[in-house]
Parts: structure tokens; sequence; C-alpha cells
């Protein structure tokens, strides 16, 4: 069992009216015209109303990203994110409604266990996502749907650009969001998490369900959680007991075990209990109690007060009780909270805002008013707006996505002023969903007003967690300014957690565990993270005062700082189970404190800002900041390139059409067309294209972590990801460079854009000397559960299949070994061809339009074809490759090659003749010369054709054999200007 069982009890319709379809802007129009109908009778001025809901973006990443369509696992679709996004927008905001989006910025170390296990099954997903592709060559179900890297950020920039309300939590996100809905007043939450269910919301929809529809509907359910609770006979104040019974990160299942066997409730084993069930049974047992004291239930639960799980039942309950509406109002009279004890402006509590009778919406002046509290000094007026102009210029051949047809608000004036005046029939004031309907307040519109949680965590619980190593104190300027721009969603989460608990939890991504191309993504920019922390910790100055304090003779005090921060990364030796203790390492050079980094309004500040960003990334170069090599919104994307170039010596990643895929994808104008990418449609995805995709997204967010500590010299519109990257055209520029013969063919012939792709990897790689990865070797056998690969002999065939000696004579190796070039044959021209000696055509075949990928053909045996597997297996080259030092071959396909005619062969022929001759008595000396000279000029035209098809081998491409390694092309890659190469005996 779990609170989350409960949301799966919601969902299941086991209770009649427990899960109700509704429209959203239709109880918006709804809502409004009782707004305008109260106003009117009145008579008192009023605003134009709205209603304002609550959204926890953490519930509904993948509504948010536009759904489940199938190219999530390319690395990420951002412009249709935005396009989805700007449209979803429009829509709820011709309706009248006001969102807010919160999204999980907290550490959170109570649940980290939690956490860890949502990291585990996220990496069973990525195993089977990686695995899908591999075998299939498509993108995955949306069943193993996870979320792409750079999701949150890219969504935080998206919301704010499109002036939604944005907000991180800070120390518990599920307490904060209902804190926030209740002090302000919100009309209801969308989420999809059990918890919030148990806070008992004034409205309580689902995200999961959350749908915009064509026909300007935004439809989901609504959870009538009244009904729910007279449905299981219990009141709605034991309903934290519920809740606090099912199990959470605070009394966990484990430790209720006993109280499942006690009510015959299995939860684990083949026989599991039902979940329907199994919270019926609960919710019977919390219906009998005497009384709701929590020692009463303590003692029923446990049957005595000694035990050690009654403090945690105590505290379980109480942490649902603080989320209630009774509750937290009681703990707001009787305990203020004050955040970190920074100088921040309370939001005006719900009593206050409760009284008001009228709506008020805050302006635009206000809201930068309001954020000017928080902005670093580098965020001026001037810099926003060019900022903006650049952001219009590299998104004017941006096209439109298509419009979702919305019928206005007049159109539906009839049928809501029918609906409005049946509910005023019913009564004003209905109660709704157990609360009543109180009126909108407009105490915080902007994501400037903070949401204050109530603290659930005692002093029992704080000793099982860890505290920090190391970690020198932060000036309470800087603190205040994290503080305020985290809550608001305008810097990366990691900052507020590194300088408040020196921790951070890295998520899995989507690359293989066992690092077959490239090693661990989080480790390849762990450098650029350990700079960042020297950069938020001055580690420089405090070398630098440690050392002139030594300088004076006071060695006692001079201590040296060493600064280690606890990153939580995954590893296949160590999942999630301890942390990596990570130092922080000085930048080079010397850089200012960091409150010159974020406060310094000088030149020198400005530029000592850009430097250490730039340092951080190792790309402080001159043509790095030339826009006439890089523009300004692809500044991001060639430090991240360049980092990953800069490692070559100690990491080979990208190989050469790689990189040139990221920068003409970039370059390419299709990359600002979503309708274009949206039916654009991808032949292949490969396993390869994935993980850099996820490398290079990853990079993305670090280089984001690295600008927010430097005080953000690059504005925050130059970062946006949909500027510069687009998964699928990744992939499908990725496929086009392995087979173009230059980068104007992959161009498209545009030579303009050619020029643009050659200046910026000059930048990039300035000063490096690039060492790119290494082609790909030859594929092994997919890996196909329940497959059996065919047995091989020592002739390197499947058992069973007899090997014609006639058609294999002269082409057989020591050790009766065939040669791979015999068995793994690459196609013929797709053009077609024919076969001509001696001016007469003698044979000819029709084109071959074979694909990249296509399963090999079954291979020919005396008595026929293999008959082809399901899937039929590839074959591995080393399991082909035959023993011994004499063995040079070429992974050829369709082609058959003669060898030359040896001195026995010769011998043979010679001697046959002269036999001939011998017999024939009657023959002159003339005949005999004759024949002899008859039978060495067919050999020797046989010795020609030989030493012209070897000479043909040597002059093949050097990509076919580097460092002994086999290069297998599948079928449709022979170059077309190859000529066949065609065995003389088989065609006798």
């Amino acid at each position: 069992m779990g609170i989350q069982d409960f949301q799966t009890f919601l969902d299941s319709n086991c209770v009649p009216g427990g899960a109700v379809p509704v429209d959203l802007l239709k109880i918006a129009r709804h809502v409004i015209q009782r707004q305008r109908s109260r106003a009117n009778k009145a008579q008192i001025p009023h605003s134009p109303p709205i209603i304002r809901l609550i959204l926890d973006g953490e519930c509904c990443l993948d509504r948010l990203y536009g759904g489940y369509f199938s190219d999530w696992a390319c690395g990420g679709q951002w412009n249709r994110m935005f396009q989805f996004l700007n449209v979803f927008i429009q829509a709820i905001e011709m309706s009248g409604v006001e969102l807010a989006v919160f999204f999980n910025g907290c550490n959170e170390a109570p649940r980290r266990s939690e956490w860890i296990e949502h990291q585990l099954q996220t990496r069973a997903k990525v195993n089977n996502v990686l695995k899908h592709i591999t075998t299939k060559g498509t993108p995955p179900p949306k069943i193993w749907w996870t979320p792409p890297v750079c999701l949150r950020t890219g969504l935080r920039m998206a919301l704010r650009h499109l002036k939604i309300s944005v907000m991180c939590s800070m120390d518990d996100h599920h307490q904060e969001v209902i804190a926030y809905c209740r002090e302000n007043n919100y009309y209801g939450l969308i989420a999809d998490d059990a918890e919030y269910a148990a806070f008992d919301p004034p409205r309580y929809f689902s995200s999961e369900q959350l749908k915009l529809t064509y026909k300007g509907s935004l439809d989901t359910k609504e959870y009538m959680t009244s009904h729910v609770t007279k449905a299981l006979g219990i009141y709605p104040d034991r309903m934290c007991i519920l809740a606090a019974l099912l199990g959470n990160y605070i009394l966990t299942e484990h430790d209720l075990t006993d109280f499942y066997k006690s009510l015959n409730i299995n939860i684990n084993g083949p026989n599991k209990t039902n979940i329907d069930q199994a919270i019926k049974a609960i919710a019977g047992f919390v219906k009998d109690l005497p009384s709701t004291e929590r020692d009463v239930v303590a003692h029923k639960v446990f049957g005595s007060l000694s035990d050690s799980r009654c403090s945690k039942l105590r505290q379980s309950v109480q942490y649902y009780i603080n989320g209630t509406k009774e509750g937290f109002l009681h703990y707001k009279t009787v305990k203020p909270v004050k955040n970190h004890k920074q100088n921040v402006k309370q939001p005006i509590s719900v009593q206050q805002s409760s009284n008001d009778t009228t709506v008020a919406i805050t302006s635009n002046d206000e809201d930068c008013s309001n954020i000017e509290t928080s902005r670093f000094a580098s965020e001026t007026a001037e810099s926003e707006r060019e900022s903006l102009d650049a952001y219009n210029q590299a998104t004017a051949n941006a096209k439109a996505a298509p419009k979702i047809v919305i019928d206005p608000p007049s159109r539906q004036s009839q049928v809501d002023n029918e609906i409005t005046k049946s509910e005023e029939e019913q009564g004003d004031g209905q109660a709704l969903n157990g609360t009543h309907n109180l009126l909108i307040s407009s105490s915080s519109s902007s994501s400037s007003s903070l949401a204050t949680s109530p603290s659930h965590v005692t002093a029992e619980s704080t000793k099982s967690i860890e505290k920090p190593i190391n970690i020198p104190k932060t000036v309470p300027e800087v603190m205040r300014t994290a503080s305020e721009r985290h809550q608001k969603g305008l810097m990366s989460p990691y900052i507020y957690q590194i300088l408040v608990g020196g921790e951070i939890k890295l998520p899995v991504l989507l690359e293989d565990e066992n690092h077959r191309e490239f090693p661990s993504i989080h480790i390849i920019y762990r450098p650029i993270r350990q700079m960042v922390y020297a950069i938020l910790f001055n580690l420089h100055h405090q070398m630098f005062m440690a050392t002139k304090i030594r300088e004076k003779g006071d060695s006692e005090r001079a201590e040296i700082p060493n600064i280690v921060i606890k990153e939580w990364v995954w590893s296949k030796g160590n999942p999630f189970q301890t942390p990596e203790y990570v130092k922080a390492e000085q930048i080079g050079w010397g850089v200012p404190t960091i409150q010159r980094l974020w406060f310094g309004t000088s030149i020198e500040d400005k530029r000592r800002r850009l430097r250490g960003f730039l340092t951080c990334m190792k790309s402080d170069t001159s043509l790095i900041l030339n826009v006439a090599y890089v523009p300004q919104h692809l500044l991001v994307m060639a430090c991240v390139l360049r980092y990953i170039m800069s490692i070559s010596d100690k990491m080979r990643i990208l190989r050469r059409p790689e990189l040139d895929a990221f920068i003409v994808q970039a370059f390419s104008p299709d990359l600002m067309n979503p309708q274009y990418l949206q039916d654009l449609q991808l032949p292949l995805v490969t396993c390869r294209g994935v993980q850099l995709a996820t490398l290079f997204m990853t990079g993305i967010e670090t280089a984001l972590l690295a600008n927010d500590a430097c005080g953000a010299p690059i504005p925050w519109l130059m970062c946006c990801p949909w500027l510069c990257f687009d998964g699928k055209l990744f992939h499908h520029t990725l496929a086009r460079a392995t087979v173009a013969k230059n980068l104007l063919e992959l161009c498209g012939g545009h030579i303009d854009r050619v020029v643009k792709v050659e200046r910026m990897r000059k930048a990039i790689l300035e000063g490096i000397t690039p060492i790119f990865a290494r082609p790909p070797g030859p594929p092994g056998p997919p890996i196909v559960p329940g497959f059996r690969p065919l047995a091989l002999v020592p002739n390197g065939l499947p058992s069973g299949c007899v090997i014609n000696e006639t058609q294999c004579r002269g082409r057989i190796h020591r050790g009766g070994t065939i040669p791979l070039r015999e068995l793994i044959r690459r196609p013929v021209p797709s053009r077609g061809g024919q076969l001509e000696i001696a001016g007469v055509i003698v044979g000819q075949w029709g084109a071959n339009y074979g694909q990249p990928g296509r399963l090999p053909q079954p291979v020919q045996c005396s008595r026929g074809r293999i008959p082809p597997q399901a899937p039929f297996p590839r074959l591995n080259a080393r399991m082909l490759q035959p023993r011994g030092n004499n063995y040079n071959s070429i992974a050829t396909r369709g082609k058959k090659v003669q060898m030359k005619a040896t001195s026995k062969k010769k011998a043979a022929v010679k001697k046959n003749l002269e036999n001939e001759s011998k017999n024939d008595a009657k023959d002159s000396d003339n005949v005999e010369e004759k024949c002899n000279a008859d039978g060495f000029s067919k050999l020797l035209v046989k010795d020609i054709n030989a030493k012209e098809i070897v000479s043909e081998l040597d002059h093949q491409p050097k990509e076919a054999v580097e460092d002994n390694k086999i290069t297998e092309k599948g079928q449709g890659d022979a170059a077309l200007n190859a000529s066949p190469i065609i065995n003389e005996d088989n065609d006798k």
C-alpha cells in the first residue's frame, strides 16, 4: 500500500461520482458570469473577472510538453512544445483563466527514498527504451515515456516568456503548493497526487486527464472528495488518518506491515489484495475508531503507545492536517513562518483576502517592480531590450502552428446565462466539493508572491538527515537574491540547493548504463560543476585570504578551505546508495567574489561575468564571441560543443559528421517550422543519436547552471533551447550526414548556409586539436528475448548448411574456413548494371533499392535457402572471423573475388595439353604449339583479370578497413560510382 494507491482508487471509478468529466474553460465562463451578475446587482464597479487555477507542473510534465508524441526520445522537440504552450495559454486566457505553475525545486532529504525509487523505475524504462531503439529502430511506445533532459528548464523559460506565473518550491513541494493555493484564494488545483486529495483543496482536477481539444475545450476530470469520503463511510476530518495509514515517507509501508496483517491485507506476493478492497478495509477501521485523538489511533494501530512507530503516526497525521483548510489557518494564527529568516514580503492571509469583494489585477509595472528585487546587475532594461530584439530576429522566420478554433465567449453567452440562472435559483454560495466558493483574490497574481510552507520535520526526524560537509557561510544579500530568484523560477534550482545544503540530486538520463558509446554524461560535465562550486563559495577569495594570513605569520588561522559538495549520481556500482563527494576546483584566474559577479555594475564586472562563464565551459576564445562566427542565440550551443571537443584528448565522443549535424540543424530554416517537424518522418532512430541528443541537452542545462552562477552574463532569452536544437531534426540531419558527400550536399545546396556552418565550426575548434571518435564497427546480433541465434560450425556457416566446394574452389583459407567477404556481401549499385566480355553482354541485373537496416538475406546452401527467422539475426563479425594470421578481408556484399592462378594450376594445364598432344600422333608440331599458345593465353587473360580485381580492392575507401576492423554497410550503402566485381567462374 501507499498514499499514491489512493490516487489509483480515485481514477478507477470504484466510487460512483468520485471522478466527473468536466471542461475547465466552461466552468471558468460560468464562474465569471456569476461574478458579473453579482457585481451588477450590488452596483459595484469591477474589473474584468477572472478565475485562477494553480497547476502542479511535476504532475503533468507530459501534458505541458504537448503529449505523448513519439519523438520525445530524440532529445526534445522544443519548438513544438513552445507552440503548444502558446496555443494552450491563449485558449485559457480567452476564457478568463489565470494560471500559476509550480515546479519542485526542493532537495527534500526526508523524501529521498521516494526519489530514489522513482529514479530506479526511470532507469528500468530507459533500459527498455534503448533496447527497443536498438532492435526496432523506431521511437519507443508512450508507456515508457520519460521527461526529456532540460524539460523543466525549458518549461520555466517558455512559461516566463508567455508571462505565466512560475514558482519553485523550497522546502516541501506539496505543502507549499497547497499553502499558496489557500493563501491566495485560488479557485482550484490541477494535479495528480493523492496527498492533495488528503489536503481537500477547494476543487481538485486531474492533470493526467488534461487535454486541450481542437474544439476549444479543456477537458479533464474533477475528483469529488466529498463523495468519496461519503461512500467510504468516514467523516472528512478522518481523511488525514486514512491517508496516514496508507503509508508515506514518514510512516512507511514497512512500518504498517503488522497493521495490514491484522486487517487481512496482503501487500506482497501473488495473492496481493486489490487496491479498492484494501482501501475499503482501512476505511472501515478508521470509521470504527472511537476517537480521532492521535494517541487513541496509535494505540489501536500498534497496540501500545511505547512503540517507536507511534511518533511517526502522529507526525504523519499532523502533516496532512497542516495541509487542510482548518489546520492551515490554525497553524498560521498560532505560529507564523519565516522562510530562512529572510526579509521577504509575506503574502496576504486567507482571512484578509476572503473579505475582499472586488477582483483586482496587478499591472505589468507592479510585476516589473517585484522582479527588480531579485535582479542581477546584468539584467538591465537595455540588455533585456537588446536580447528581445535578438530573439525576435532569430525567430523572424518562424512559422505559426495551426491555430485551435475556439468559439468566442459571446457566442456561448446564451448558454452560459441559462446555466447561471439555474445555478442561482438553487442558491448562491452553495458548497462545491465540500468547501464554499469564495471570491477570487488578487493578492498574488504575479510570481513575486511567496508561499510559506508549514514545517513538518521534527527534531526526531532531523537526526536521520545528513548534515552538509564543509559548506562556508554565504552572505545574506546573496542568500536573499538566490531565494527570491529560486522561488520565481528565474534561475537553476541547483544553485539554491548548493548554497543551502551543499547537496544536489542528478536524475537518471537516457543513456546506456554500460556506457559503450561514451562515459557517463554526468561525469563528463562534472568539471563544470566543480568550477561552479568554487564560484558560489568564493574559493579563490578564501585561498587568497588564507595565503595573506600565512604570509603575516599567523599559520593557525590560515585555514585552507576544502569545499565538498554531495552529488547523488546513479551508477551501476552505486545505484543511489551513497552520495559522491565532489571537491570544488579553482577556475584558474582571479575570479571575483559572488557578490561582485551578481551585483557589480562596472564594465570590468560585466567582462568578468562573461569570462567566468566562458572559462567554466572552456570556451574563453576570441572567435566564440564574434557574432560573425557565432550568432548570439547560438553562443550557449557553441560553448557546449566546444567543451565536448576540448576533452577529446581524454574522451573521444563526437565524430566529425556528428559535429556537423549539430551545427547544420541549428542553421536550418526548418528548425523554426513546427508543422514541418511534426510531419517529418524518421526512417530510423539510432541509439547513438538518442544518447548524443541527451549529451547535448545535459550540456545546455549545465551551461545554464554556470551562467546563473556567474550572474547571468548571457540573457535568458538567448538561452532558450528551441533557438538552437530540435531532437527530431537532429536525427534527420544526422542520418543525412552519414551519407552526404560533402557539407554542401548536407546543407541542401545552400552555399550561404555552408559558410555559416564552416565559420561556427572554426570558432568551436579554435585553439584545440580535435580528435574525433572512430567510426562504428560491425554491429552485433540484436538482443531478442527468447531467441536463440543459429549455431555456427567451424566453417563459419550455420549448422546444416553444406558448402558447394566447386563454387568456393580457390577461395578457402587455411584451416578450411571461408573468408568473411564471401559471407557478408555488399549490395550491387542501386542503378543496376550489366556484364560485358569481349564486347558481348553475357549478364545483367536490375536496380537494388535496399534500405539501411534491412535484414540480411538467407544464406545460400546446397539444398536451397535457410528459412528466414523472425527476427533474423545479423551475423557478428567476430563469430565469422576465421583464425590465422593470413586473414585479410574486406566486408563486401554482392561482390565476388577471383583468386590468382597459381603455379600448380599452370603446371597442371600444361601437363594436360602435353598429354593431349602425345595421344594425337597425327598432329604436327605446329598444331601442338598452337594448342599450348591457346591454353596459356586463356590463363594469361585470367591472370590479368585477377590483377585488375586485386587493384580495385586495393583502392577501396579507407573507411572500409581501419585498424584491422571491418565496417559492414547495409543494403543501399554502396557508392553509385563503384564498378561491380564479377566472379568469372560462376558466370561460366
